[in-house]
């Protein structure tokens, strides 16, 4: 399969200009510096991705929606700090006007399928970073929008992809761009990406299969308990009791038929991602995984060397989830104990 060069294993920067604890300046100069920078690069990884909100870098106005200065110039800095560290950087859409994947964040997220205006807000915006960051083609990608949530909106979705490609390409010729199918960037949504192949193009996938482990006792998943233990490894019989046992809203993946084959978890997994993306000869990445710092330490570190297992037969980039915070940070106290075996899984 072909590989997403420069981009083969790296870490989320999730909370700094995405999801944000707070929004004020002490929070954005302090919570990423240039240190963390290098103190990435030093656990041998090769890449960040950043997730952004349109809220942090634009100003929102009756008539015309203008850059903010200063909240886009972490991202100057970002790019500076990388550079000099001869470290790459996704630059990841976390949230667009009108649209997130958090309900909570963005009331009626729908709408931007159907709303042409906020389309071409979508459109502008990638323009934008285009013509401010698309010389950075040697180091920096692009991904064009985090987790489409419904999947009745796959085709609207394939079709605002492939026009916001478009306008990018107007602009920033070859730079490499991300898109990401639907369900959460279901890896099993995968083969239902449908955007023009101009041999800069990557297929991106979220995993934190299962999720019944790796978001157990997690306080903003529906159903979800604080006595909810699950162990790793088990069999998928026993993944699907425990999937059963709260909402099924995400867990459909371990109910997959082809989870009844024989093989390792993740082979069986990623099996029609990789397929499809050896078909259109696209590079396959996985945008976030990981495990929240609620479960076993211990078995933390047996799934994430499983995954990685996985993750290097097939030839697959990918980003954990998460740097710092976020209930999921590989520098927390949590992950004390494995840190230094989790960073030689990487």
């Amino acid at each position: 399969m072909k590989r997403f060069e420069g981009y083969r294993k790296g870490v989320n920067l999730g909370g700094w200009l995405s999801q944000c604890v707070s929004y004020d300046r002490e929070h954005f100069d302090g919570f990423i510096t240039q240190k963390d920078i290098e103190t990435i690069v030093s656990f041998g990884l090769d890449h960040i991705r950043v997730p952004i909100d349109y809220d942090v870098f634009m100003n929102e106005g009756p008539d015309k929606d203008s850059v903010n200065e200063e909240g886009i110039s972490h991202i100057d800095d970002c790019i500076e700090w990388c550079r000099k560290a001869d470290l790459n950087m996704i630059l990841d859409l976390h949230k667009a006007k009108g649209y997130m994947f958090d309900s909570n964040a963005v009331s009626d997220a729908d709408r931007f399928f159907t709303d042409e205006g906020l389309q071409e807000a979508f459109y502008k915006t990638w323009e934008m970073l285009a013509e401010r960051y698309g010389s950075h083609k040697d180091m920096l990608s692009f991904e064009l929008l985090n987790e489409i949530v419904n999947p009745d909106y796959e085709s609207v979705w394939n079709d605002i992809a492939t026009r916001a490609i478009e306008r990018i390409r107007s602009i920033a010729l070859d730079i490499n761009i991300i898109v990401g199918g639907v369900n959460y960037n279901n890896v099993f949504a995968v083969p239902g990406i449908k955007v023009p192949s101009d041999g800069k193009i990557v297929y991106n996938f979220h995993c934190y299969e299962p999720i019944c482990f790796t978001h157990q006792k997690a306080y903003w998943m529906e159903g979800m308990t604080d006595d909810f233990d699950v162990t790793y490894p088990g069999n998928i019989e026993y993944f699907r009791q425990k999937s059963a046992e709260f909402s099924k809203n995400h867990t459909g993946a371990v109910f997959n038929e082809c989870m009844d084959k024989e093989g390792p978890f993740f082979d069986k997994l990623f099996a029609g991602a990789v397929k499809y993306a050896e078909e259109k000869n696209v590079p396959l990445y996985c945008g976030e995984y990981g495990v929240i710092d609620r479960a076993p330490a211990d078995e933390t570190l047996r799934w994430m060397r499983d995954i990685h297992e996985s993750f290097e037969k097939f030839g697959i980039g990918r980003a954990l989830w998460n740097y710092k915070n976020k209930d999921f940070g590989l520098v927390d106290e949590h992950y004390d104990p494995i840190r230094e075996d989790m960073i030689k899984a990487l």
